[in-house]
């Protein structure tokens, strides 16, 4: 297959028709059935079967759609580098990131980055997983840096950071020693949401411990659950991040239980990364680093 047969054939899966494929590459309905039928004569058999439905992809085809659209993940990825390298030889990079890992990591580090290549020009977008996620495979940022959970397969995540999350307590709290879920769901534990990543874990373990919180909220921002804490409407359950920007606001201290997250570095997977994002990268770890030893 040429490399114009297998662009039309991804096509018609893509759109589900030939008049679909015509539009997304912008040519001729004619046009598309005249590649497909070529492709089809060169191959010797039939990539799609013709029904009064429609085209319907025969067994042949289905065959070939793993290495089509492993061949067009990668054509996407040099015309993502070559787009880089036209807006100044790789020195702008899109990055995505976790809104706590936004305030407490992404900040210095862009803050060192500029000192060190001030040149270079970076776009960051907070947002939540599922959101880097999708602008990751569609190729609208170069890397993330998220709490992590499952990932696609199209994507690679590398560990950074771990560790356990605390509570957030009033201020004037008498409380000093660690505290239990127990406690926190007697005092009015705001919740994070069941889909978060942090989230997930929380609930992952009232429900081993058999509790039942009394606050009916569930709160997907992470800053939301302190600044209401700090509003006087409960206590809450966060990443360390976010616990660190509160430090002189509320009192932090850890949970009995333990409740695991952890930092990761998304990358697409098979994607080419520019050298200053690859130095951004690094920033990153070492700042990861620096803070797992402050932990520690």
């Amino acid at each position: 297959m040429r490399l114009r047969h297998i662009e039309v054939f991804q096509a018609v899966l893509q759109a589900g028709s030939v008049s679909g494929a015509a539009r997304l590459l912008n040519v001729s309905q004619p046009n598309v059935s005249r590649v497909l039928s070529h492709a089809e004569q060169q191959l010797g058999f039939n990539l799609f079967d013709r029904t009064p439905q429609g085209l319907v992809i025969t067994p042949e085809g289905r065959r070939l759609m793993p290495e089509v659209e492993a061949l067009f993940s990668h054509i996407q990825a040099i015309g993502f580098l070559a787009e880089q390298l036209r807006q100044g030889e790789g020195q702008h990079v899109r990055i995505g990131s976790a809104h706590a890992l936004g305030h407490s990591v992404m900040a210095p580090v862009l803050v060192d980055f500029h000192r060190q290549t001030p040149a270079g020009t970076v776009e960051l977008v907070t947002g939540h997983f599922n959101t880097l996620s999708q602008d990751l495979l569609q190729y609208k940022m170069d890397f993330a840096l998220a709490f992590a959970e499952q990932v696609s397969a199209e994507l690679i995540a590398e560990p950074l950071y771990s560790a356990n999350m605390v509570a957030l307590l009033p201020l004037d709290c008498p409380i000093q020693a660690p505290v239990s879920l127990s406690w926190l769901c007697d005092n009015n534990l705001l919740m994070l949401q069941q889909q978060d990543p942090l989230g997930q874990v929380l609930n992952r373990v009232l429900r081993e411990q058999g509790l039942t919180p009394r606050a009916s909220l569930h709160i997907k921002t992470y800053s939301v659950i302190a600044d209401m804490v700090l509003a006087g409407g409960g206590v809450g359950v966060v990443d360390t991040f976010t616990a660190r920007r509160y430090l002189h606001q509320l009192k932090i201290v850890p949970v009995v239980e333990r409740l695991p997250f952890e930092v990761i570095l998304l990358s697409r997977r098979g994607q080419p990364q520019s050298q200053v994002a690859l130095t951004l990268q690094q920033l990153i770890r070492h700042k990861m680093w620096a803070l797992s030893e402050l932990d520690g």
